[in-house]
C-alpha cells in the first residue's frame, strides 16, 4: 500500500504535529467530541462556523481550517460522516477515499475516524484511502504521484484486531493496486508472455507456483480457441496456471480470467475509438493475478488455483476469419462468426480444462466480456451468471462487503438454442434475433463448465472507470479483486 496506515493508541490530538489532523462531523451536522476541542483550541465557535458554511455533516462533504499555529498540526479537516446511526462500510471507505484525495500536500495525517470500530468498518477506511491515493505515472517523464505518505488512527483505548485489520486492509489494497497497475500499461509493452512474467514475479512474492503453455504447448494440448484467438499476432497467446496449495484445505476454488492484452476485433475488426481502452481487456486475468498472490498473503486454508487464458487479438494472413470453424479444450467445435467475441474462445478452454483437469469445488470466471453488459447495468455495477443460487448469493454478499457492485442476471433456457450452428457444435455469437448479447455469451461459457458450481462476471462496465468516484481512480479499477478475496476469505471461515 503507497500509504502507510497505523494505529496507534493514547496520543494526544493537540500534541500531533502532521501535517493534517482528520475528525468527523456527523449529519445535522453534528460535530464529534475530538472536532469541538480541536476548533476551541483554535479559538473557533464551531457550531457559527458549520452554519456559515452551510454544513450539513453528509458524507462526502468537507471543509479545512488552518491551525494558524494554535496548534501542532498544520490543519484540520472535517469530514462529513452522514448519520451515526447509519455508519456502514460504504461510509467509512467513502470517507477515507474523501481524505486522501483532500488531503493536498498533506505527507502526514492523524485521525480519529474508524477508531473504536469493528475490523470491518477498519478495513473499509484504510482501503478508501489506499486506493483514492493510487497514482498510475510509470509513463510520466515527470511523475506527480499522491503526497500522502502515512494515515495515523488515533484510538483512545487499544484495540488487538486493529492492528491485524490494518494489515488485511494493505494486502487488499496492494492487490488492487497490482491489477490497476496490469491494466493500466501500455499493450506495446504488455504481450501475453508480459502478462505471463507478470505472474511469475507475483508469484515468486508470494510463494505460489506459477505455470506457463506457451503456442506450441497450447497447439499440441488442444487449447483451440486459445490458439485461435491469438494465431494473428507476432506475440504469441499464454496461459498461465497459478496454484495456491495450503496444508489440510479442504476446498478447491479455480478462477477464471479473460487475458486479452489488446484487442483490435481480430478481422471483425473495431472502429479506432472502440480499440482506446483495449489495453483494459485483460482486466479479468490481471483480478485473478492479483487475488492469487493476496490469497498466499493472506494465508487462507482454501485452494486456489488461477487460469488466466491470455492472448492478443490482432489482424493478419494467420488471423482467425469469420466462418471458421475451431476445435476447443475437450473436443466441442465452434464456429467462428465474429472475431471480436473473441474473450468467450480463450475463456472457453480455461473453464473446460478447469472441469476437466482440475476438480474444483468452485468454478468462477471474470472478464470484460460483452459490451451489452454495461448497458444493461450501467459503468459502476457488473452482472452476475451463476448456475448455483448458494454460490450467487455468497458473490452478491461478498460484493456488497467490499463495496463492489453486482446484479444477478438470467441464464435464460429458451436463448440457448440462439447458440445453435448448422456446420458446428456451437456458433460464438448468437442469430441476433433474440437479442440480450450478455447472456448468450454466460450461455456459450456455461457449455464449458460441465456440472461444476459456476459463476460468471461480466465486469465490462466497472472494470474501467473515466473519472476518479471515491476510492476508484480513472483507468483500470481492479473490479473484482476485493469481491473475490472476501468470499474467499468468507469461504475460508466457513471451512474451518
Amino acid at each position: 500500500m503507497s500509504v502507510t496506515l497505523s494505529v496507534v493508541t493514547g496520543s494526544d490530538l493537540l500534541a500531533r504535529s502532521d501535517d493534517l489532523i482528520a475528525v468527523p462531523v456527523y449529519a445535522g451536522p453534528s460535530p464529534s467530541a475530538e472536532a469541538v476541542r480541536l476548533a476551541d483550541a483554535l479559538d473557533i465557535d464551531l457550531e457559527s462556523f458549520l452554519q456559515r458554511e452551510q454544513a450539513k455533516g453528509a458524507a462526502g462533504e468537507f471543509h479545512t481550517l488552518p491551525s494558524h499555529g494554535r496548534i501542532a498540526a498544520g490543519g484540520l479537516l472535517l469530514v462529513g460522516m452522514g448519520e451515526r446511526a447509519e455508519l456502514d462500510a460504504a461510509a467509512y471507505r467513502k470517507a477515507g477515499a474523501g481524505l486522501a484525495r483532500r488531503a493536498g500536500s498533506a505527507k502526514t495525517v492523524a485521525t480519529t475516524i474508524s477508531a473504536g470500530t469493528s475490523p470491518e468498518l477498519r478495513i473499509a477506511f484504510a482501503e478508501g484511502v489506499g486506493l483514492a491515493a493510487y497514482r498510475f505515472t510509470s509513463y510520466k517523464s515527470d511523475p506527480k504521484p499522491s503526497t500522502l505518505a502515512t494515515v495515523t488512527v488515533l484510538d483512545t483505548r487499544p484495540a488487538a484486531d486493529a492492528a491485524a485489520a490494518v494489515q488485511r486492509a494493505a494486502i487488499r489494497v496492494d492487490a488492487t493496486v497490482l491489477a490497476r497497475d496490469l491494466v493500466n500499461t501500455p499493450s506495446l509493452e504488455k504481450t501475453p508472455d508480459w502478462l505471463a512474467r507478470a505472474a511469475l514475479a507475483a508469484g515468486k512474492r508470494a510463494g505460489l507456483r506459477v505455470d506457463v503453455l506457451g503456442p506450441a504447448e497450447l497447439a499440441a494440448q488442444g487449447f483451440g480457441g486459445i490458439v485461435a484467438v491469438g494465431q494473428g499476432s507476432t506475440r504469441g497467446p499464454r496461459l498461465i496456471k497459478a496454484s495456491y496449495v495450503p496444508a489440510g484445505a479442504r476446498r478447491h476454488v479455480v478462477l477464471v480470467g479473460k487475458g486479452i492484452t489488446f484487442d483490435s476485433g481480430g478481422l471483425s475488426l473495431k472502429r479506432n475509438d472502440g480499440m482506446v481502452t483495449m489495453k483494459t481487456d485483460m482486466s479479468g486475468g490481471a483480478a485473478v493475478i492479483a487475488v492469487l498472490e493476496a490469497v498466499a498473503r493472506l494465508r487462507l486454508p482454501v485452494r486456489v488455483t488461477g487460469l488466466v487464458a491470455a492472448a492478443e487479438n490482432m489482424i493478419s494472413g494467420t488471423a482467425t476469419r469469420p466462418s471458421d470453424v475451431i476445435r476447443q479444450y475437450g473436443g466441442r467445435t465452434v464456429e467462428v462468426l465474429n472475431t471480436d467475441a473473441e474473450g468467450r474462445l480463450v475463456l472457453a478452454d480455461a473453464l473446460a480444462y478447469a472441469d476437466a483437469e482440475l476438480a474444483p469445488d468452485y468454478l468462477v470466471d471474470l472478464a470484460t466480456l460483452t459490451g451489452a453488459m454495461p448497458i444493461a447495468l450501467g459503468r459502476k455495477c457488473a452482472g452476475l451468471f451463476a448456475t448455483d443460487d448458494r454460490l450467487a448469493a455468497a458473490l452478491l454478499a461478498a460484493g456488497d462487503a467490499a463495496g463492489e457492485q453486482l446484479w444477478r442476471m438470467p441464464l435464460i433456457e429458451d436463448y440457448r438454442c440462439d447458440l445453435d450452428s448448422e456446420v458446428a457444435d456451437l456458433r460464438n455469437i448468437g442469430h441476433g434475433k433474440i437479442k440480450g448479447g450478455s447472456i448468450i455469451a454466460a450461455l456459450f461459457l456455461r457449455e464449458f463448465v460441465g456440472k461444476r458450481k459456476w459463476a460468471h462476471l461480466d465486469i465490462a462496465g466497472p472494470a474501467r472507470a473515466e473519472g476518479d468516484d471515491d476510492e476508484v481512480c480513472k483507468g483500470g479499477t481492479g473490479f473484482g479483486v476485493r469481491t473475490l478475496l472476501s468470499w474467499l476469505e468468507t469461504l475460508s471461515a466457513s471451512a474451518s
